[in-house]
């Protein structure tokens, strides 16, 4: 399913997930693990993140997410 705010941001369920271990603070190899995906993969996920929410870094990225109500 996927979650659109009105900032015309819409992220997959994987993206939503990825967002959500983030904000728990898990590392990219927890979110491998948990999710069966391969550390390359959850790596470009969160790259992927970054760019849609223009943000620089893991921290800019949770700030803007909770500002739009993603997380």
């Amino acid at each position: 399913m996927e979650h659109t705010a009105n900032t015309h941001i819409t992220l997959s369920a994987k993206e939503e997930q990825i967002l959500r271990f983030m904000a728990d603070g898990k590392k990219s190899v927890e979110m491998a693990d948990t999710m069966h995906l391969s550390l390359p993969a959850i790596k470009w996920y969160r790259q992927r993140l970054k760019i849609k929410f223009d943000a620089a870094t893991t921290g800019e990225l949770l700030v803007k997410a909770m500002a739009h109500e993603f997380i």
